[in-house]
């Protein structure tokens, strides 16, 4: 039996592992794809870590996040993760992390939005991916077990302990049980959802959070989806916060700034929404930041710009508009990283930690992911080995490999592909930057016809082995679950806070400083809001 199953590969996942396998458990790794291929890789600009506190201290950092979520935050949990953000940085140095160092091999650091000071360290605009590659490597020098392609379909929970996981093997097409001591989810968050307009891949489908929520497992704050203000035009390609963190500004067709480039993330990308609804097209500029600067600091962001859209950003404005980045919402845990479930742990993007509230600073989130998959990896670590062993039945097993074979019965009369690709545009249009309970209530419709005709679509591909069709069509049953429980949370907070904007309640109410809840109870979906504590 396994002491510590980590489910997901990304930076959180990884943390989790190697600190649980330093711990003396036996850990297993199973991912739906690569570890490498992971979201992390999205976080390009930096991690946030109070260094050196002769310009900045830890006091600012809580104070500069707590705003940021709008009062939507535990300021302990904050105290938590930005009190640990130097050890954060110190332990990723120590395995390999290639920071940007200056001339006095001090940690570089660049500004990023929301924030009073200077406190983001960076690896160029590569940061993510350097720190997912190091991970991995320390995973692989740890001996520490992976299982990819492996799909997530149930936890095993039975009297409110979990006890393991039902997964769909890809490789082969069967339905597997893994038990386990403890659980930790790490699947990363929900964003993909918004196919057509997100940065995330297209395999980022909620999965976790899905079947977490129908498991029992309470998510909280699920309405609140940040969209990052700078993707490529007609691409969807992120340009990192990195690129007005340097300088970067943003301008209108006549060339005019017309917002504090480094704002909040939900102000600037309101700001260029609106723009663009006018009509108006907005573009980031480059130009004056000159070539070698631009080389140094921020290769990507020109790779990137060149290579889908042909335009060099030494020379040219680049045409952005905003996209589905980040979920502030998802799994609820306490500052222990866990959840209303026993032996069953959440860390990274998948849980509401109490951190980001109603919008994230950017930088806080792969702080969060080393933070707390640390502290994931350790109590997971602790509570297996007080647990000697325990029994489970067949059950879940029984009904996981139940639902596969109907899905292969399913008539296939309907294409979810091209259902998929309207929902896509659908969602973006009625739930994305601005919403009225009018938009809502047509999405909910839209979502309930989709819901309502799943078995008259199912899959062509019949085979066994590899059957992508098939992991597709499970993450559209994910992604319609999630979107559900979206839109309700969506119509049911009548304000605006952060990243939730209603264009019929544009204020921020003292009445809604409360997070949101959605769980089963009894097989009827609960929905409502309970008091920060």
């Amino acid at each position: 039996m396994i002491d510590v199953l980590v489910i997901g590969a990304g930076g959180a996942g990884l943390t989790a592992a190697i600190n649980a396998k330093e711990s003396n458990s036996n850990v297993l790794i199973i991912s739906k794809t690569h570890p490498t291929y992971s979201q992390t890789v999205q976080a390009q600009g930096g991690i946030n870590a109070v260094l050196y506190e002769n310009n900045d201290s830890i006091s600012k950092h809580i104070e500069d996040t707590y705003q940021g979520s709008y009062k939507l935050s535990i300021k302990d949990n904050i105290e938590y993760i930005c009190k640990e953000a130097r050890n954060s940085i110190l332990w990723l140095d120590s395995i390999g992390v290639p920071f940007n160092r200056d001339s006095n091999d001090n940690f570089s650091q660049r500004k990023f939005g929301g924030t009073k000071n200077i406190r983001t360290c960076y690896s160029s605009d590569y940061t993510g991916l350097k720190i997912i590659h190091t991970l991995y490597d320390q995973c692989i020098k740890n001996d520490i077990d992976f299982l990819c392609d492996y799909f997530l379909l149930d936890l095993i929970i039975e009297d409110n302990i979990c006890k393991g996981g039902i997964f769909l093997d890809i490789s082969s097409g069967e339905v597997k049980e893994i038990l386990s001591k403890t659980t930790i989810l790490a699947t990363g968050g929900y964003a993909g959802i918004y196919k057509n307009n997100t940065t995330n891949s297209y395999s980022n489908s909620g999965d976790g959070i899905a079947v977490a929520l129908r498991a029992g497992v309470k998510l909280s704050n699920m309405e609140f989806i940040q969209f990052h203000p700078t993707t490529l035009l007609d691409t969807n390609i992120l340009i990192s916060e990195s690129a007005r963190g340097e300088g970067g500004y943003l301008v209108d067709q006549n060339k005019i700034r017309f917002v504090n480039e480094l704002g909040s993330r939900d102000e600037v990308t309101n700001a260029i929404y609106k723009k663009i609804q006018k009509g108006d097209k907005v573009f980031l500029d480059l130009r004056h930041l000159r070539l070698n600067k631009i080389k140094e600091l921020i290769p990507q962001e020109r790779n990137l710009a060149y290579h889908f859209s042909n335009i060099k950003i030494e020379n040219e404005l680049l045409p952005i508009i905003p996209a589905a980045h980040y979920s502030m919402g998802g799994i609820k845990t306490d500052l222990h990283t866990k959840t209303n479930i026993d032996n069953l742990y959440a860390c990274g993007e998948c849980s509401q930690a109490s951190i980001h509230g109603a919008n994230r600073l950017g930088g806080n989130s792969l702080l969060e992911i080393i933070t707390f998959g640390k502290l994931a990896g350790l109590n997971a670590s602790k509570k297996a080995k007080e647990i000697k062993s325990f029994n489970t039945n067949q059950t879940h097993l029984e009904i996981n490999t139940k639902l596969i074979n109907d899905i292969f019965n399913y008539p296939n009369k309907i294409d979810f592909y091209e259902n998929k690709e309207i929902f896509s545009n659908e969602i973006f249009s009625k739930l994305g930057i601005f919403k009225t309970e009018k938009s809502i209530n047509d999405f909910i419709e839209i979502l309930d016809e989709q819901l309502s005709i799943l078995n008259q679509m199912g899959i062509g591909d019949k085979s066994k082995y590899y059957n992508t069709n098939l992991v597709e069509f499970l993450e559209f049953i994910n992604i319609l679950q999630i979107s559900k429980v979206i839109a309700l949370n969506a119509k049911n907070r009548k304000e605006s806070r952060g990243s939730h904007n209603r264009l019929d309640y544009k204020e921020s109410l003292k009445s809604y400083e409360k997070f949101s809840y959605t769980y089963f109870k009894n097989s009827k979906l609960e929905i409502g809001f309970e008091d920060i504590q």
